[in-house]
């Protein structure tokens, strides 16, 4: 897979913090900075079986919720994952291994542009579909 065409979506930096777990930061070819945390990337994993979960849910997002689904009982305690391991896959993609077993998300460096969680990528980068 070549490098990204748009010059906005190439890293000139790096810094990924497994042991602390502090997330992974990125300085992208444009000046702009992203700090990515590990339960964020793993909500957004865009492996095809996490892919299509979060398809589906959407889907039933629209649909009301059923009554006895929507009291407000305590939601169940889930750690949150943490990232084991990186692995660079050529010069465009990094691969998580996470602590709840799930190591097949491909996280290319196109994606990790679109799914910057500040405002201006969400803007620049998502279409209203994504």
């Amino acid at each position: 897979m070549p490098t990204p065409a748009d010059p906005r979506k190439k890293p000139t930096s790096i810094k990924i913090h497994i042991s602390n777990g502090a997330g992974i930061d990125i300085a992208w070819a444009d000046g702009h900075a992203s700090h990515y945390d590990f339960t964020y990337l793993r909500e957004e994993c865009p492996c095809a079986t996490c892919s299509d979960a979060r398809g589906k849910k959407a889907d039933h997002s629209a649909e009301p919720a059923p009554a006895f689904l929507s009291s407000p009982a305590l939601p169940m305690f889930k750690p949150k994952p943490r990232a084991q391991a990186a692995t660079q896959i050529g010069s465009y993609a990094i691969q998580l291994s996470f602590s709840d077993g799930h190591s097949t998300g491909i996280y290319s460096y196109d994606y990790f542009r679109i799914i910057c969680p500040c405002a201006e990528c969400a803007k620049a980068f998502r279409t209203p579909e994504s």
